[in-house]
């Protein structure tokens, strides 16, 4: 859906209204390049072989507990043109949100969303994006993201295992996955 804002078309928020997203939880995310260009990489029987930006997309993404301690990596693929991945976000300091009951609980937490930005999902991710831009642009890759990501808030453990097992057999249904355009 699409409103106005200062007499400009704008996409509405895909994110779930009343969720603060540095709550822990287990998020999946999918993370596209620009204009979905094969550029990270391609697919060979079934198996990935990356790009030299596909490294690095690799690469950084093992690298995000070292800029935010909090989180936890699960099941990770790049492919040609996005990535899947598993984050968790796990603050030992706060009220450990059970995301299978959040819908009664939202009211008892107040949502993150004038203060800090720089301990939940967005900044992860845009840390993340970032990190990999830079790089292609100091070793002149000609690289972009999609300014958005997809993700989607793991409620339980059927979706989990569900979820973590399309991220790992991506490769192998290459030729039938949304983003391939195929």
């Amino acid at each position: 859906m699409s409103d106005k804002f200062q007499n400009k078309y704008r996409i509405s928020s895909a994110r779930l209204q009343n969720w603060d997203y540095g709550w822990n939880a287990a998020y999946f995310v999918t993370i596209c390049t620009h204009n979905r260009e094969y550029i990270l990489g391609e697919i060979d029987n079934g198996k990935m072989i990356l790009s030299e930006i596909g490294k690095i997309a690799q690469q950084y993404w093992n690298e995000i507990p070292a800029h935010f301690p909090f989180v936890e990596l699960d099941s990770f693929v790049v492919m040609p043109n996005h990535v899947h991945g598993i984050i968790i976000i796990n603050k030992t300091d706060n009220v450990i949100v059970e995301t299978q009951n959040f819908a009664s609980r939202q009211s008892d937490h107040p949502k993150n969303k004038f203060g800090p930005q720089s301990q939940n999902l967005a900044s992860i991710i845009r840390g993340y994006k970032s990190g990999v831009k830079k790089y292609a642009t100091i070793n002149k890759i000609d690289f972009t993201w999609q300014p958005r990501f997809y993700d989607h808030i793991i409620r339980n453990d059927k979706s989990y295992h569900n979820i973590a097992n399309y991220i790992i057999n991506n490769p192998l249904n290459w030729k039938g996955d949304e983003f391939s355009g195929g």
